[in-house]
């Protein structure tokens, strides 16, 4: 170990290709992975997820060390997906943590080569009292693999560290086999957008999961001309609804068009007192549905380099409109 007044000197190219060979490891444990879903683990992996998505309790997660705490995201993931989960450290559990599991539960017990001693206790538990057990490991013939009732076996495959020693490769397959199981589960009970805004309202997240009909501005705040409108009275409108927009609908109130600042700038060279909207507008322009998800707004409008998104419901009539600073507001942007 380096003493406090040593110094380590790094090489650049040095370290970039360590931190290449580290992602080049790692992707093949992931390949690997995949190929065993394709072929002997795709059965256990199905039974599994019937079997989580059937219990009327939760999920108990379970793990010591690196598995530990790859365990204790997998928990958060389920939690935040629709499967109630916690994560329980098995040390804890053999003292008294044990009652926080129920009959109605099932535990998923991470170990990768299944021999950890910390998990005989929570192992014992589960049998004594049929709670369902999945195990996540590699041993196959492992004390844990051959307690559970479905063995999710890892491939062994190189560790990214140079030793072989530290835990990389194989929590890395660990937390993916985790996140599939999530979203397998997710399908499963047809989680949705909406759900998911309930357990993430905070921060951006919650915010591009806003609906826009929920901050959409409406009624007389909406710039509407008809068709057949002179320019001069459009432009009025636009200045003073200050969208940088205003939206053309025919005789029976649908969008038909709108005009934008830009499009007034494309015709400078003609005389626009005498023009009607029609001749000016883009017509059929893209637009939003009240139940649109505002970052699927928020992007649109990048994509789109506009300002604003007229929203329209099933008949194409305008209910409302949302700019982007709105979409700024409410921190979606």
């Amino acid at each position: 170990m380096l003493s406090k007044t040593e110094t380590t000197r790094v090489i650049p190219e040095a370290a970039t290709e360590s931190a290449l060979r580290t992602v080049r490891i790692e992707t093949d444990g992931l390949n690997a992975l995949a190929e065993a879903l394709s072929n002997g683990l795709a059965a256990p992996f199905a039974e599994a997820v019937s079997l989580l998505s059937g219990i009327s309790g939760r999920v108990i997660v379970t793990g010591v060390g690196k598995s530990g705490h790859i365990g204790s995201k997998i928990a958060a993931t389920f939690a935040s997906t629709g499967t109630p989960a916690n994560f329980v450290h098995p040390v804890e559990a053999s003292h008294g943590d044990l009652g926080m599991i129920t009959s109605n539960d099932a535990v998923l017990a991470l170990s990768w080569s299944g021999e950890s001693e910390e998990l005989k206790g929570i192992v014992s538990y589960c049998r004594r009292f049929a709670i369902p057990l999945v195990a996540l490991t590699s041993g196959k013939s492992s004390a844990l693999a051959r307690q559970a009732d479905i063995v999710l076996a890892l491939p062994r495959t190189a560790e990214a560290c140079p030793h072989g020693l530290a835990p990389t490769t194989s929590t890395l397959q660990q937390l993916a086999m985790g996140d599939a199981l999530a979203v397998a589960l997710l399908e499963a009970r047809g989680f949705t957008p909406d759900n998911f805004r309930t357990f993430h309202p905070g921060g951006r997240l919650g915010a591009s999961l806003t609906k826009v009909r929920e901050f959409m501005h409406v009624g007389e705040e909406l710039p509407l001309v008809a068709m057949g409108t002179f320019l001069p009275e459009a432009v009025m409108t636009l200045s003073a609804k200050r969208f940088g927009c205003v939206c053309i609908v025919d005789d029976e109130e649908k969008l038909v068009g709108i005009i934008t600042d830009g499009d007034l700038a494309r015709h400078l060279d003609r005389n626009l007192a005498e023009l009607k909207v029609e001749e000016v507008m883009t017509a059929d322009p893209k637009t939003a549905h009240p139940d649109m998800l505002s970052g699927v707004a928020t992007g649109l409008i990048n994509d789109l380099n506009i300002s604003a998104l007229v929203v329209v419901d099933e008949t194409k009539r305008p209910v409302g409109i949302v700019h982007f600073h709105d979409l700024l507001r409410i921190g979606a942007a």
